[in-house]
């Protein structure tokens, strides 16, 4: 039988200009990158590894509780295993952490590479037969509806459009059989209907943004997400407009910022990119006045974070301290181990400012982001409010070890994936990405970020206090220089400090001389300033960088300087 398309001169009123535009005008797919393991993804192996590596419908139900099944791509689950192997990760992967796992249990049977007509016919009526009536089903599907309609590799085309009655007859060289290829709209009523016939209850969900632009610098937002929009309509079906949520967050960030919430192309996301799409989903079903979602709404208990719940007083800006245990300590006992952020106070006029100190100890740039700690303080910024910065004592530990903290030594806008000792992937950047971040983010806030180097350590080689300058101090610096942030050099200005006091012109010529001098200056500086080791200061030593910080401040003639103490 010949090719026969049947397009009906006019599929609805108000679209009938933009599918015009769109039929001949769908993105193309970027060639598969390759994993950490060397495994295209789309070959016949990695889809063999993803198809397993997916739960079998309906199996992680819980006794008579319902399931939430997931219908996707890669945007929603990716990589051969879904578990961020190839540092891109799909939304479904963090939406379970938005449910109660005792009542309800979410089944991402998404699968890379899938289109609607695709999923449809090859994957879809193993989850029909696992549904259950109470069940829910959320589709979020379309990015791969383009190319070709019955070509040997793929085969996943649809009729643009929303047409129930538009429809594509031809020989599928990938399954070897006639086909049909109906309408964008019309697989979207198909599932509709047979949710609906098992008594599940069906969501539609627009497709997430893409990395790509419109002519006024926006976020461009995809025609499926009208033709969704449209169908949910005419269904009376639940619709979130993910591509909108995410669109509108993207689109409020710096454009540094929104790349990386991308990784390898311009589709698919990073964990980052992962979590704001989860996220809007999240929000999208929760902030919804469809009464059908009451009921769903039912198993979605209020996500907890890592919050900084403060009283603001008024006329008073915030300086939040972030940072490691040489910025808060156990901060408790005269005799132990303080943090310079714990002694503030002595050099902060508290009647004009308000100070927080949001470190914590054991940090490093990349945990202190990853736990959800930065974020506490992200979101509870305002302007006028200030931010000191100061990572590193742990940023040299281990990239892949059990506390997995270390990070790529440096300041370019590198990264790398890494398989850690627990089995888990993480995408790791470096010292100076992971400080830019959190700059950025203060700025996007309309706060003031201030980058502060490390404290100095008790270390006296050559009879005088080590300095960390052709490391760190040079990474600082180079992040001053490509930001024109703020910069605070605590390190040598407790440096010169202690060196007045305790340092020596030289050493003996003695070898074993010289190593009991550098011990017994050691042991000076110990005995005041620190305690218990050579990186962590006693309360005396903590109110010495707080002075540097402080003096530091105005030597800069700092903004944040006129709330000092006179």
């Amino acid at each position: 039988m010949n090719k026969k398309l049947l397009l009906l001169t006019a599929l609805f009123t108000f679209h009938s200009s933009l599918l015009t535009s769109q039929a001949q005008n769908f993105d193309n797919l970027p060639d598969p990158i390759e994993d950490v393991n060397k495994v295209v993804d789309n070959t016949p192996d990695s889809i063999a590894k993803a198809l397993m590596s997916r739960p079998k419908p309906g199996s992680t139900r819980k006794g008579t509780n319902p399931v939430m099944f997931l219908v996707g791509n890669s945007t929603m689950r990716n990589g051969t295993l879904g578990n961020g192997n190839n540092g891109q990760w799909g939304w479904g992967y963090y939406f379970p952490k938005y449910f109660d796992a005792n009542r309800i249990t979410v089944e991402n049977q998404a699968l890379g590479g899938m289109s609607t007509r695709t999923f449809y016919t090859d994957l879809w009526p193993a989850i029909r037969q696992a549904l259950k009536p109470g069940d829910w089903v959320i589709v979020s599907i379309g990015h791969n509806d383009n190319g070709e309609f019955f070509d040997q590799r793929r085969a996943r085309a649809v009729i643009p459009g929303v047409d129930m009655d538009t429809c594509y007859i031809g020989f599928n060289q990938r399954t070897q059989r006639q086909d049909t290829v109906y309408s964008y709209g019309n697989y979207l009523r198909r599932y509709i209907c047979e949710i609906r016939q098992k008594g599940a209850n069906p969501v539609l969900m627009s497709l997430t943004p893409r990395n790509a632009f419109d002519d006024k610098g926006k976020v461009v937002r995809k025609p499926q997400t009208e033709w969704a929009a449209y169908v949910a309509a005419t269904e009376g079906v639940p619709f979130v407009d993910l591509n909108e949520m995410s669109g509108k967050a993207l689109d409020s960030y710096s454009r540094w910022k929104l790349q990386y919430h991308f990784f390898g192309d311009n589709i698919h996301t990073s964990k980052f990119g992962a979590e704001l799409n989860a996220h809007s989903a999240y929000l999208g079903i929760v902030k919804s006045h469809d009464p059908k979602l009451k009921e769903l709404m039912k198993f979605m208990p209020i996500p907890q974070k890592t919050v900084w719940n403060i009283e603001r007083l008024s006329g008073r800006p915030v300086v939040w301290f972030t940072g490691d245990s040489t910025v808060k300590n156990a901060d408790k006992d005269d005799d132990g181990m303080w943090g310079w952020a714990s002694q503030a106070a002595t050099v902060f006029d508290t009647t004009k400012v308000q100070l927080v100190n949001a470190a914590r100890a054991g940090r490093s740039t990349r945990t202190f982001i990853k736990e959800g700690l930065w974020d506490a303080v992200y979101q509870n910024l305002k302007p006028g409010d200030f931010v000191t910065i100061q990572f590193g004592h742990n940023d040299i530990c281990p990239i892949t070890d059990a506390k997995a903290r270390g990070v790529i030594p440096g300041t370019a806008d590198t990264c790398h994936v890494f398989k850690l000792d627990n089995g888990d992937y993480e995408v790791v950047y470096s010292f100076g990405w992971y400080l830019k971040k959190m700059i950025d983010d203060c700025r996007e806030k309309g706060a003031t970020p201030i980058l502060v180097s490390l404290t100095p350590r008790n270390e006296w080689p050559g009879g005088k206090v080590e300095r960390r300058d052709g490391s760190y101090g040079k990474w600082y610096r180079e992040v001053v220089a490509e930001t024109g942030v703020e910069f605070v050099d605590v390190h040598n200005i407790s440096a010169d400090f202690l060196d007045k006091k305790y340092a020596v012109s030289s050493l003996p010529a003695d070898k074993e001389k010289a190593k009991a001098k550098m011990a017994e200056l050691k042991e000076k500086a110990g005995a005041k300033y620190f305690k218990k080791d050579h990186t962590h200061t006693s309360k005396l030593g903590a109110q010495m960088n707080a002075q540097s910080f402080a003096r530091g401040l105005r030597q800069n003639k700092s903004p944040l300087a006129k709330y000092l103490k006179k």
